[in-house]
């Protein structure tokens, strides 16, 4: 076995092929578990600079709808860290946009409840934030000889 853990009534330590890799204080009450951010990949430590105040704070920048999708979405989720990625990409959807679109994208999307990032590019994309105009009636009834009127239901 290359890898081995040892618990003392003080310490967690990791060994990997016979030399200490990592020591943790151990826990007893208070959360179960912490990350040491020097133990995680390069990738994944700006990851851990990351909060939910961070993303409602860039959020509220552009206006009141776009902090209120922000909030929906890091809400829905179990835990706010598992809606990061949902919320930068949302947040870099809107950077080309006038603070005006990205509130009628943001309030759309909360209205509809979709809280996702594709739900909010299809939003963009086929420009669902926009009022649809009311349909408009011709004023000229249709006759044709299939058309069988109102005498037909008494």
């Amino acid at each position: 076995m290359s890898t081995i853990a040892r618990a003392t009534a003080r310490t967690i330590e990791v060994f990997h092929h016979g030399r200490r890799v990592a020591a943790h204080t151990r826990r007893y009450g208070g959360p179960r578990h912490g990350t040491d951010p020097d133990h995680m990949p390069s990738a994944h430590r700006r990851y851990a600079e990351w909060s939910p105040e961070r993303f409602i704070r860039q959020a509220r920048d552009i206006g009141p709808q776009t902090k209120a999708l922000i909030l929906a979405i890091l809400a829905r989720r179990p835990h706010p860290e598992q809606g990061f990625r949902t919320c930068i990409g949302i947040l870099r959807l809107f950077r080309g946009l006038t603070a005006d679109r990205a509130e009628a994208v943001s309030q759309r999307a909360v209205e509809v409840g979709v809280l996702s990032y594709d739900s909010v590019t299809s939003i963009l994309r086929h420009r669902l934030d926009r009022p649809s105009a009311p349909p408009t009636a011709d004023g000229e009834p249709l006759l044709h000889a299939n058309i069988r009127g109102s005498r037909y239901f008494h």
